[in-house]
């Protein structure tokens, strides 16, 4: 009999296993695909390490998760620096004054002030994001860097979407590419999988089972269940389904030593199905002869099977809070992390929100 069976060897899973298990308890981690880690997985290919379900770059303020993972793995100092590729013109990203001397040759914060205010579109309630991005990014930046990429990503017009999808629109007036602004940023120099291996060590694994086929065997074998799926599911979608966005992965290998001269390309207009391609071997500044890109295609989630993006509208987070309560009131169950929370977490956010349950739970 274990202590916990847990559900799930992504981040969430995982962390909570290291802890119970340095705790005397005993665990045993249940995951669908074939192998550890869950969307942050990572695997070798020609001495590129490819991260499988899309790029993760891990960022924090959070000392104490920081100072937490540095204990499992090597990070390096990797900075996001993303350029968005708009009908072959090349911008760069977050939108910063070398954006916008590459928009309109301004040179000056007070010059790029001034054109955002002639651009934007005054609106004090935006009724749809199209209203909203408007109002707070101008024309140019719109039209050109996100109207096309966020309708392939959502699989519908802005002006269908929530304003709130874009609450707001951070703008830097420097020349700064970093995306992020957090102080700790890296990837872990072994990758993900080696990070997760060290984590579930001293648990015991059960690789390609899927528990809500058969949850009555692995609960039988545990007095708690640790659940990271999709609550829907858990309860076999008795009150509808929750909606995902889901993403297809298409991961190309050329002769070539250096493809595209950045980890990551944002495609912003229509000429492309995809919204990005990720050419991994910058990640870690890798040396090979070949290299990997994956192009990323957004996909309803009952095309592919695997939940990405919650669709937190209205509708959705209503339903959401009924399977919740649902699962509160579930003897012997404890849930987690971005599936059974409905939340697109960052890495970190993950990590922490484990400690926390940690905490509550074992003290």
């Amino acid at each position: 009999m274990y202590d916990y069976v847990i559900i799930g060897s992504g981040l969430f899973g995982s962390v909570f296993a290291h802890e119970a298990t340095k705790q005397g308890k005993r665990c045993l981690v249940v995951e669908k695909r074939n192998h550890i880690g869950g969307n942050c997985h990572t695997e070798q290919k020609e001495g590129v390490t490819i991260h499988t379900y899309g790029a993760h770059i891990f960022h924090t303020s959070n000392e104490e998760v920081w100072n937490y993972l540095c204990g499992f793995c090597k990070f390096n100092t990797f900075v996001n620096s993303p350029v968005a590729n708009w009908h072959g013109s090349l911008f760069n990203l977050p939108f910063n004054m070398n954006t916008f001397y590459q928009l309109w040759g301004v040179v000056t914060p007070a010059q790029a002030e001034q054109e955002l205010a002639r651009q934007r579109v005054p609106n004090a309630n935006p009724r749809n994001l199209e209203e909203q991005a408007l109002s707070l990014a101008g024309k140019d930046i719109y039209e050109k860097l996100i109207k096309a990429y966020t309708e392939k990503q959502w699989g519908r017009a802005c002006t269908l979407l929530p304003a709130s999808i874009i609450k707001r629109v951070p703008f830097r007036m420097r020349f700064d590419n970093n995306y992020f602004n957090d102080p700790h940023q890296g990837i872990p120099t072994e990758g993900y999988t080696s990070l997760i291996r060290n984590l579930l060590d001293g648990s015991e694994l059960a690789l390609g089972e899927d528990y809500n086929k058969d949850r009555e065997k692995w609960d039988a074998m545990g007095k708690t269940v640790l659940y990271t799926g999709m609550l829907d599911a858990l309860f076999d979608y008795r009150l509808g389904e929750l909606d995902y966005r889901s993403e297809k992965f298409d991961t190309k290998r050329y002769e070539e030593e250096n493809h595209q001269g950045v980890a990551v390309m944002n495609y912003t207009s229509m000429d492309e199905a995809y919204t990005r391609s990720i050419e991994h071997k910058h990640f870690l500044s890798e040396k090979s002869p070949v290299t990997f890109v994956s192009y990323e295609y957004p996909a309803d989630y009952r095309e592919t099977g695997e939940p990405y993006y919650p669709v937190s509208d209205e509708k959705n987070l209503a339903l959401y809070a009924r399977y919740r309560a649902m699962a509160l009131e579930k003897p012997g169950l404890l849930f987690g992390g971005r599936l059974a929370e409905y939340a697109y977490y960052d890495m970190d956010k993950t990590v922490g929100s484990a400690l926390n349950l940690v905490k509550k739970v074992l003290g």
